[in-house]
């Protein structure tokens, strides 16, 4: 039988996308693709945010909308750099919350990803959805990012920002990048270590973005991220023991420095110790909660 319940998506071929199309999909949801190509099926839309272009006719009658646009941030970040990060995620945005206001009937939710990126670098403190912004360019993308969903709220859709944490897979981000060292043996942790690493994993990632989708007592930001968030030695140590591998390595903060320039060191160096005060008391649970349960289950 065909599901009613549509909702659209833009981002769906990326490690996110996927993970929340199957998940949304297995829901009961139809998903339609928004994408850059050609439109060939029904299931798809086509966009270009940098010209604007968006065929809203395509959109009406969704029930909700999830946008994951943006470009990857896991590169050197040279001034050119910066301003794709932060022009694609700002006009993507904006073109989305500006077509969903005018649909009608509206959808009931636009889903727009954020990043954990808001809190900056905190060291040991502590922070939820409650805590002021940090400093540093993730920070003033993510603040640019999130406001750029203002005329989706101004139509009186409800509006989220999953602010998404250090996703866990071995298909992709982190995880990805660290596993072969690791599997050699000659992994470990990076600088001093003592940076707080706010993870998730991708099954409860995608779980959580259902949930926001559904939940219709959430809105504004709410952080994706495990409620155990711990410092990069300990992902390390964990990490090797699930891989029954040694852990004993020091990649130099020089070296990151050196090699990433900005990037590493807002990203890699720096750390937010991030609890998922919202999501938790909305009464969702994890499947996956502790770190050495939901790498093994990533990996597996």
């Amino acid at each position: 039988m065909t599901s009613d319940r549509r909702i659209a998506i833009a981002g769906a071929s990326g490690l996110l996308g996927r993970a929340i199309t199957d998940r949304l999909t297995r829901d009961g949801y139809r998903v339609i693709r928004i994408s850059r190509g050609l439109a060939g099926s029904l299931a798809d839309v086509r966009w270009n945010p940098a010209s604007g272009e968006l065929d809203a006719r395509a959109l009406q009658g969704v029930d909700a909308i999830v946008n994951l646009a943006g470009e990857p941030i896991a590169e050197r970040w040279t001034d050119e750099r910066r301003r794709s990060i932060l022009e694609s995620r700002v006009s993507a945005t904006t073109l989305i919350a500006r077509t969903a206001a005018t649909l009608s009937p509206r959808p009931r939710v636009l889903l727009s990803a954020s990043a954990i990126g808001y809190y900056g670098d905190r060291e040991d403190e502590t922070v939820d959805e409650g805590s002021a912004p940090g400093r540093g360019f993730l920070a003033e993308v993510v603040r640019a990012w999130e406001g750029a969903a203002e005329p989706a709220r101004d139509a009186g859709i409800r509006v989220v920002h999953p602010r998404f944490g250090i996703v866990l897979s071995p298909r992709g981000g982190a995880l990805a990048r660290l596993l072969p060292f690791f599997r050699l043996g000659v992994g470990g942790k990076i600088g001093a270590g003592r940076q707080w690493m706010s993870w998730i994993g991708l099954t409860d990632t995608a779980r959580a973005a259902s949930f926001l989708v559904t939940d219709d007592s959430l809105g504004g930001a709410v952080n994706l991220t495990a409620p155990t968030p711990v410092r990069n030695a300990e992902f390390a140590r964990v990490l090797g023991e699930v891989l029954h591998r040694p852990a004993l390595a020091t990649v130099p903060a020089f070296a990151i420095r050196l090699r990433f320039g900005a990037m590493g060191e807002e990203t890699v160096l720096a750390g937010q110790r991030v609890l998922p005060t919202r999501l938790l008391r909305a009464g969702f649970r994890f499947d996956f909660p502790t770190l050495p349960a939901a790498i093994a289950h990533e990996l597996a």
